[in-house]
């Protein structure tokens, strides 16, 4: 039957909603005509791209509402006295569900119908026949599609349990025949635990979907996760047009689909696909769907599971493989339209991961916030669908997804060479959470993974069994962290500068460097950074001296060099963790705060399970927090006493909010450490190797840095001179480069040395009394904003001179100019240091012409005298 409709209801959020614009676009132009697209939003989402996107749009209020039915909160995409009322408000003709909220009530469908309004998926009465898994299993056997063996139909007591369970076998399983996505399902090994457990489900089942009807069936072991992404129309054309594998999954949630599978042969994907064919003609099936089974690779078995009655989140590997636009597709069916001829046959492969915003070291708890920064991977072969850009707000309210990322190749191998390093090159920063792309990566280098040696349980073994794979540039990562925290301290130096200086006394801190304390793999780190000038900075940790070069790209973006490599680094300070990723690899650095156990994500404090004063061993549950629906143990990371507990139960609390803090025993680390890290290959070259002419260089360049106020001990100066003065003589004194340095060096001392005087500046031009040096540098430094305008013009000249060895070449405000005034004026407090290595050049080559017509002045006389 033709029909037509205009305007399409979008019954969900993100990137679902998302993918339906666009492919309703694209659609509408294929045809010739507009169709509207509706975005039904709640207050969380008011902001969010699908509903900028969107043609128009219709608030559905806040975010959950509770249930009257059962007193439970809810998402507000299930209420349906306010998707009605959305619905008629809205003038829709169409309806779009996507996967997830309604998709898969055929109680929606049946309202639609009410309404007048085009349902876009398969009919309510099929949607509630293959959403029963007992009448699903009934109609596959009538369509000879093999099953596993189970029950026949619904088991009410533990006795026809236990009667059931002889005759199947163990392990197996008890399903609710209402559950769905990774819900309602408990695995049994004996007769015991089947006596623990089979109330237990029911009860579950009630609770989370109403029903409590469960039944039993055989555990396929080792099994592959296997499905069939189907299209029917409503002239009985059933396109199975695609295999998929979704074996790698945690707690029955996949992780990474693909468009093909390791574990099947070319027949028995055919048979797989027919299997599946079958199963819809019979159930008289309409629109998309998949049929997912689990494959046996020793028996060589399937067993059919169930059908998702909506399109998979992970349908964009079948669409890479085949061409098709599945979503296009199901406007076509929904409108009557016929599918011709055979679908597409695929080609190549492709692979999806889910990149969500969660912490994979903090048991997977959601970690939502503001996307900071989002950049997404491009080339050939690559597709990324995401519902957010940069200024969105992850809510905490709906699932954490932040990006589907898909590669497709010419085979296997290539498919995942190339997801690889489009996830690497993918950056999300999201301001107070982090992403589990660390652990993605890490999967996917995995052999296992590599060479299709997973099944539905590899990756839950993998995670019981502690196994991480060591991430490379952890040292890298470290040293980042120790900069970042330098540079926040430096911060706060140039706002304390800029106080005192408006107060018209400027002040900077006497101190040299600065020290992070750092955690990283359970192993504590002392980090000292010194500031070399620029972008150049030097580090010392565990008797490395390591120099890094680092230049900041953006807010969160840097490119650092270290041990002659140069990094791509992406940095994010979360409260006291460091979020570093280096070269496309994340690492989670924190700083050593004295035990304070810090919420993972912004929730609620549903319990307290300590009391001040009590004794805690590392990995103890010391509090329980929820977020987005999902309770958080939340583990004491070390062994100690509790010294403050720090908020009380129903209270929210911030992403990094103190919950608890633990006097540490001495010698405790957060969990089992990890082999210390090694800095070797960052470390400079042993300095009794160099030249005597490279010894001299090194030695002059830390005394310019000193003339300059930068990071170096003044009591090193007496060192530096006897270094300087041993090698020189093994040097020519013409040495042209020697000459350049020691030059330099002279002329940063006086020019920044002269603005530290304190007597009136004799040449003033008016005749009346003139500030001194010092004096007009306060003066300027009072009123940045003014760029010299007013001071004398001799004082402009010698700033200018000055500022120019920092490389500032204009006295208007900005960043550079202040943070060269603060190390100016750390330069004017150690004068004296200076001098010993200014009065060592100077007695070398004092009767050089050169040198005499460059400090004629008697100024650097009298300095030094």
């Amino acid at each position: 039957m033709s029909r037509t409709f205009g305007r399409i209801a979008i019954v969900n959020r993100g990137e679902p909603a998302m993918r339906l614009i666009h492919a309703a676009r694209e659609f509408a132009r294929e045809q010739g005509e507009r169709l509207v697209t509706i975005a039904l939003f709640t207050e969380a989402d008011r902001h969010s791209m699908f509903v900028r996107e969107a043609d128009e749009a219709v608030a559905l209020g806040e975010a959950t509402f509770v249930d009257p039915r059962d007193g439970q909160r809810k998402s507000t995409y299930l209420d349906y006295e306010r998707l009605e009322e959305a619905l008629v408000t809205s003038h829709a003709d169409a309806a779009w569900v996507g996967w997830g909220f309604v998709a898969e009530h055929p109680e929606f469908a049946e309202l639609c119908d009410r309404l007048g309004i085009v349902f876009i998926g398969p009919p309510a009465r099929v949607m509630r026949d293959l959403g029963d898994k007992i009448t699903a299993k009934r109609i596959a056997e009538k369509a000879r599609v093999p099953v596993a063996r189970w029950s026949g139909g619904p088991v009410e007591t533990i006795d026809e349990a236990l009667t059931h369970a002889r005759k199947i076998g163990y392990p197996l399983l008890i399903k609710a025949t209402a559950g769905g996505g990774g819900r309602g399902i408990r695995r049994v090994a004996s007769a015991e635990e089947l006596e623990q457990a089979f109330d237990v489900v029911r009860r579950e089942a009630l609770s989370s979907f109403g029903d409590a009807t469960v039944f039993l069936e055989a555990m396929v072991t080792n099994a592959r996760h296997v499905e069939v992404q189907i299209i029917a129309d409503e002239h009985e054309n059933v396109w199975a047009v695609g295999v998929r594998d979704c074996s790698v999954q945690r707690r029955n949630q996949k992780l990474i689909e693909e468009s093909g599978s390791t574990a099947l042969n070319s027949y028995r994907e055919h048979k797989l696909r027919d299997a599946a064919a079958r199963l819809c003609r019979a159930a008289g099936y309409v629109g998309a769907g998949t049929v997912e089974f689990l494959y046996d690779p020793t028996r060589r078995q399937l067993a059919f599971m169930e059908v998702n009655t909506r399109l998979q989140v992970e349908h964009p590997v079948t669409e890479q493989t085949t061409g098709l636009d599945l979503v296009k597709l199901q406007l076509h069916v929904a409108r009557g339209g016929q599918l011709g001829g055979r679908p597409p046959r695929p080609l190549g492969y492709a692979i999806e991961v889910r990149l969500n915003a969660e912490d994979p070291d903090n048991g997977f708890a959601p970690s939502p916030g503001r996307v900071a920064l989002l950049r997404v991977p491009t080339g050939p072969g690559l597709r990324v669908d995401t519902g957010i850009a940069e200024g969105d707000r992850i809510a905490p309210e709906f699932d954490s997804m932040v990006a589907k990322i898909i590669a497709n190749g010419r085979n296997r191998s290539e498919a995942i060479a190339r997801l690889t390093r489009a996830l690497a090159e993918t950056t999300v920063v999201v301001q107070g959470g982090t992403t589990n792309k660390a652990f993605l990566l890490e999967l996917l280098e995995r052999e296992d993974y590599r060479e299709g040696r997973v099944d539905i349980g590899w990756l839950d073994r993998l995670m019981a069994s502690g196994e991480r794979a060591e991430r490379p540039h952890a040292a890298a990562a470290l040293i980042e962290a120790a900069l970042e925290v330098y540079r926040e301290d430096q911060e706060a130096e140039r706002q304390s500068f800029l106080y005192s200086a408006y107060r018209g006394r400027p002040q900077v801190t006497p101190r040299v460097g600065r020290k992070a304390e750092l955690r990283a793999g359970g192993q504590a780190y002392d980090v000292m950074v010194y500031s070399l000038g620029g972008n150049r900075y030097r580090v010392e940790v565990d008797g490395a001296r390591i120099p890094v070069w680092l230049e900041s790209i953006s807010d969160y973006e840097r490119r650092m060099t270290l041990g002659g490599t140069t990094h791509r680094v992406v940095s994010v300070a979360d409260g006291v963790v460091h979020l570093v990723e280096i070269d496309g690899i994340p690492h989670r650095v924190s700083r050593d705060d004295g035990g304070l156990v810090r919420s993972p994500a912004p929730a609620i404090v549903v319990a307290l399970r300590v009391k001040a004063g009590q004794r805690v061993e590392a990995g103890q549950t010391v509090a329980v927090l929820e977020a987005m629906k999902t309770e958080m143990p939340i583990a004491a990371p070390l062994s100690g006493r509790v010294a403050d507990v720090l908020v009380s139960a129903n209270e929210q609390v911030e992403a990094a909010a103190p919950i608890v803090r633990i006097e540490p025993e001495a010698e405790e680390h957060a969990g089992p450490p990890t082999e210390r890290l090694s800095f070797d290959e960052f470390t400079t070259a042993d300095p009794d190797r160099l030249s005597a002419k490279d010894r001299c260089l090194a030695a002059l360049r830390e005394l310019h840095r000193l003339a300059l106020g930068f990071d170096v001990e003044p009591e090193r100066a007496r060192s530096l001179v006897a270094e300087l003065e041993e090698q020189r003589e093994q040097v020519p004194a013409d040495d042209e480069d020697l000459r350049l340095v020691e030059l330099q060096l002279l002329d940063a001392f006086a020019d920044i040395t002269y603005l530290s005087g304190r007597q009136p500046h004799r040449q003033d031009e008016s005749g009346t009394s003139a500030p001194s040096p010092q004096q007009a540098l306060f003066m300027f430094t009072r009123a940045l904003d003014a760029a010299g305008e007013g001071l004398p013009p001799w004082f402009v000249t010698a700033l200018e001179r000055a500022l120019s060895h920092y490389g500032v070449g204009s006295l208007e405000r900005s960043r550079e100019l202040e943070e060269a005034l603060v190390w100016m004026l750390k330069a004017h407090a150690n004068v004296e240091s200076q001098v010993i290595g200014v009065t060592s050049v100077l007695e070398r080559f004092l009767r050089d012409d050169e040198v005499l017509r460059r400090f004629a002045d008697d100024d650097l006389r009298s300095l030094l005298g």
